[in-house]
């Protein structure tokens, strides 16, 4: 699809038709999937108001708030803007109780270099509650293309903060290309298991369980496992006031 808008009524019909399109796809997912439209804002921090608006192709979601609803309608990314749909066939993307890696069958995993800044992976409540409790199976999740999963560890963190579970399977890295990454903001690790080679900038350090780390993310840095074991950690993200 050409990324050129047509003039006049054509061109303003093939723009609005993907949305249109992704639009329909939400709402028979979130209908098949039995959720009320009220409680899917619910669960995605949103207003109703949004989350119709977005069924009727006239409010485009972030990508992020896209991987969030994938997950909670159960239904693959692909599926959502191919349109394709046979009983049985969806996606599943249950999360991980057990920490470990995502079971056959998933979540479409997505790329971290296209992800950008962490920031970008979690919708965040608009009105924050007092107290967030999450619990294994219940937390919002992400699989990367590498292997590597996020966990949301608290809801109410607001958009200067996360707070999250990270697992990186043997042999993974924070990119499938090795490509370093750079964002707003400062990183803070506790590794609870395993080891990680932590590049930041020109400098390599090893961490092992109880090891932590704090540094500046917008110096160039990569995550990697190097071991035959999984390692898992506690990450928390500041980022900068908009």
């Amino acid at each position: 699809m050409s990324d050129r808008q047509g003039s006049g009524a054509e061109g303003r019909g093939a723009a609005t038709q993907p949305i249109e399109n992704l639009g329909a796809r939400l709402k028979r997912a979130r209908q098949e999937s039995g959720l009320a439209l009220r409680e899917v804002a619910r669960q995605l921090g949103v207003s109703a108001s949004f989350v119709s608006q977005m069924e009727n192709g006239k409010s485009t979601p972030s990508v992020a708030t896209l991987y969030s609803m994938a997950q909670l309608l159960d239904v693959s990314i692909d599926e959502l803007f191919s349109g394709e749909h046979q009983d049985g066939a969806r996606a599943h993307s249950p999360a991980v109780r057990d920490h470990g890696p995502a079971p056959d069958g998933a979540a479409e995993p997505i790329s971290r270099s296209a992800l950008g800044s962490p920031a970008d992976a979690w919708p965040h409540d608009q009105v924050r509650p007092r107290i967030s409790v999450t619990r294994p199976g219940g937390r919002k999740r992400l699989e990367m293309d590498t292997g590597v999963i996020w966990e949301q560890l608290a809801t109410n963190t607001g958009a200067d903060l996360d707070f999250m579970y990270i697992f990186y399977p043997p042999h993974s890295t924070s990119t499938n290309d090795k490509r370093m990454l750079q964002h707003a903001g400062s990183e803070f690790g506790y590794l609870l298991e395993g080891e990680l080679e932590v590049t930041v900038g020109f400098e390599v350090v090893i961490l092992r369980d109880g090891d932590a780390i704090g540094f500046d993310s917008s110096t160039p840095h990569l995550l990697t496992n190097k071991t035959d074991k999984p390692a898992r950690g506690i990450w928390f993200v500041r980022h900068p006031h908009s």
